[in-house]
């Protein structure tokens, strides 16, 4: 997908308003639970933005890419918006679990980049340490 961006910021998020206390403050990526924030070069090309989905085969990202973001998002309504923070998006349903991993690297982590890998896979979770519903002490 090719993005253009009319600020020097790129979201990968679910579709909820990103909060305003999520800030870049200098560093190339920044994220909350629902929103991962990306620092791109805006207004000068288009974002070349590439989304895999990883189904346990280990994709990685290009491996000139400098990897910004290695965390867990979470989607509500299990939709995934790639856009701008001023709402030039693109939705794309992608079903599943509503928590997924989510792996973002650029080709300029400096607030140059013109062109992204984002990788989502399902987050793994263990049952482990949970007690049954009527088993409580």
């Amino acid at each position: 997908m090719d993005l253009y961006v009319n600020h020097p910021v790129m979201a990968l998020e679910s579709p909820d308003w990103i909060g305003t206390d999520l800030k870049l403050a200098g560093a190339p990526a920044a994220s909350n639970d629902t929103h991962v924030l990306v620092r791109v070069q805006p207004q000068a090309a288009l974002i070349r933005v590439r989304l895999f989905q990883d189904h346990g085969e280990s994709i990685a990202a290009d491996p000139s890419f400098t990897t910004v973001f290695d965390g867990s998002l979470y989607l509500a309504d299990r939709r995934f918006v790639i856009g701008d923070v001023m709402g030039e998006s693109r939705f794309i349903n992608i079903g599943g679990p509503q928590r997924w991993r989510v792996r973002a690297a650029v080709d300029d982590p400096k607030g140059r980049a013109r062109a992204a890998d984002v990788v989502l896979g399902a987050e793994e979770w263990s049952c482990a340490g949970l007690t049954p519903r009527g088993h409580e002490q």
